[in-house]
């Protein structure tokens, strides 16, 4: 018995998938969950956010910085201060700025001694805002 091979080229077309029904029925779906999504608007709460005051001094200016080094050396305006004379140099820097607090940055070789010397000495001179700062170095 001999087969007969009359349609080769016509198999070939048949094994082809054809794609646009399945891209017709893709793009249906997507305009439908379009049409059906809601574009609600969430509830929340507004907030009100104050307006920041406008301060006519720079903050690095407000504030004194006193600095103690590992030696218990004590520097203000990266002057050398005796620890006598811690009070009257917070005093008539304090008294040029009344706004600004006092910001130590001890080292960590300093002593806590001469770090509660300058804390007193500022609280001695009126100034109660008393900050501790990290030593960068």
């Amino acid at each position: 018995m001999r087969k007969h091979n009359f349609n080769l080229g016509g198999e070939e077309e048949e094994n082809e998938i054809n794609l646009t029904p399945m891209l017709d029925v893709v793009f249906i779906m997507l305009i439908f969950f379009i049409v059906t999504a809601s574009f609600i608007k969430e509830a929340g709460i507004d907030v009100n956010r104050p307006d920041a005051p406008v301060t006519e001094t720079q903050p690095e200016d407000a504030n004194i910085l006193v600095v103690i080094d590992g030696n218990d050396d004590i520097f203000i305006d990266r002057r050398l201060i005796d620890p006598r004379a811690v009070r009257a140099n917070i005093e008539r820097l304090h008294a040029e700025n009344p706004q600004g607090s006092v910001v130590i940055q001890p080292s960590i070789r300093s002593t806590n001694k001469m770090l509660v010397t300058v804390m007193d000495a500022s609280r001695e001179a009126g100034v109660y805002s008393i900050s501790i700062a990290d030593n960068p170095n």
